[in-house]
């Protein structure tokens, strides 16, 4: 019984600190703009393929029908292949955000467990998964995608493999040092002293503590992630056979595009992926704002 009231009252300032959270980033500028935008690029990558669905294999039957500008039929002109931009556009809308959320899991999983036992053992447990870290930091991304490309082909599976397992070191920073000064905490003490494991002391009562800082990173690594798999796919490194904004900003490149001045083809992609960063960037960084203790104690 002695154990259930701390989780009790745990539980309790959970609900508040959600309430208080999501009221100051409705009233921060820069966190309600960065939901509006992330609500409408949402609502295209989810409603569009619906609405409009994009089949790759539907291409033009004449030459008049390659690079034609934007029209009453195709909104946004059509491709090198004489296919809608518009509904290719939305296509790529909901493959970027996917490889952006699952590289992220990934990247969030990975960091907040290493952070977490890192911080909370401390010694050669902390000294060695740090070293862990710091070669995944300076691990280059490029060069991997390459090499595991030649060896397993060029996929979404490892686009997102990759971005993954080159994000999480910031993470496990962040929480390492969070876990570093949580853990000396007199709940932690207490608790500690009432003879709960290692495992549940860290599952139960410093992770929901540290879960704010988390998912307020994972915002900032989503937008890393999606700039990311676009970099990766205009470089030609992206998984030919599925269409994202990366992709259709490296096809725009190859056909020439840019020398024809079809511009209906490269920049509603470009613009898609700077308003989905930007949106992911200032949300994240009100949220920071609101939920990292440092920043709280400088303001």
């Amino acid at each position: 019984m002695s154990v259930i009231v701390p989780i009790a009252e745990q539980e309790l300032e959970g609900q508040a600190a959600f309430s208080r959270t999501v009221r100051e980033l409705w009233h921060d500028r820069a966190g309600r703009t960065g939901i509006f935008i992330l609500l409408l690029v949402l609502l295209m990558a989810v409603a569009g393929p619906l609405v409009f669905p994009f089949d790759p294999a539907k291409v033009g039957t004449s030459a008049a029908s390659i690079f034609s500008p934007p029209s009453a039929k195709y909104w946004l002109g059509t491709d090198e292949l004489g296919r809608d931009v518009f509904r290719e556009f939305l296509a790529g809308a909901a493959i970027s955000l996917t490889v952006g959320l699952l590289a992220t899991v990934i990247s969030i999983v990975i960091g907040a467990v290493v952070g977490l036992v890192a911080g909370y053992f401390g010694r050669w447990v902390d000294v060695s998964l740090m070293r862990i870290t710091d070669f995944f930091l300076v691990l280059p991304t490029i060069p991997l995608v390459i090499a595991l490309a030649a060896i397993f082909g060029q996929s979404l599976g490892i686009i997102v493999l990759v971005i993954g397992l080159t994000g999480w070191p910031p993470i496990a920073r962040i929480v390492r040092s969070q876990v570093l000064s949580l853990r000396e905490r007199q709940f932690v003490v207490r608790i500690q002293s009432m003879g709960a494991s290692d495992l549940r002391l860290m599952g139960l009562h410093i992770l929901p503590n540290v879960a704010p800082l988390i998912f307020a990173n994972a915002v900032l690594v989503i937008a890393g992630s999606i700039l990311a798999e676009a970099t990766l796919a205009f470089l030609g490194l992206g998984d030919p056979v599925h269409v994202s904004w990366g992709t259709m900003l490296h096809f725009a490149f190859v056909s020439g595009a840019v020398g024809r001045g079809a511009w209906w083809y490269f920049m509603p992609p470009g613009l898609g992926i700077v308003l989905v960063v930007l949106g992911f960037t200032l949300s994240g960084h009100a949220l920071d704002r609101i939920l990292n203790p440092r920043l709280q104690e400088r303001s």
